[in-house]
């Protein structure tokens, strides 16, 4: 991995984990305002019980993304972290919001799929692979 990967992928990864983290605590705490707050949940047509469930899955999705090891469920974080951001977005333009309500959802998804893309070899589950059958040719 090249320098410039290695620093595009940890610029795009802390980003990544602290738009996820603070919206994470912002939704477990179920604050009124501000992004995936109460009012912006319901207004997409949610239940507040939705802010629960995706609380839990940021964290744990940022802890994992973040954490050395374990490719197969970093490769489920990001997913996760793919689907519940492509959803915002069209969420927020099914139910005609502005601009200005569908940049975080857009950027976080960028963040992830750059992350995603950039991340090293030993965070990816082809690596496993490709070292699995390196070390017991023939199966």
């Amino acid at each position: 991995m090249t320098k410039r990967n290695k620093i595009i992928y940890w610029i795009s990864t802390i980003w990544l984990a602290l738009g996820m983290l603070s919206t994470g605590i912002v939704q477990l705490y179920k604050e009124k305002t501000g992004a995936g707050g109460v009012d912006s949940v319901t207004h997409l047509g949610y239940p507040v019980y939705f802010l629960t469930i995706l609380a839990i899955w940021k964290i744990l999705g940022t802890i994992t993304v973040l954490i050395p090891n374990f490719p197969l469920l970093k490769e489920w974080a990001y997913a996760g972290f793919f689907f519940a951001m492509s959803g915002a977005i069209f969420s927020h333009i099914a139910s005609g919001s502005s601009v200005n309500e569908i940049f975080p959802s857009l950027l976080l998804l960028i963040l992830t799929v750059v992350s995603w893309y950039f991340r090293p070899a030993g965070r990816k589950i082809i690596s496993e692979y490709v070292t699995f059958q390196n070390a017991a040719p023939g199966i």
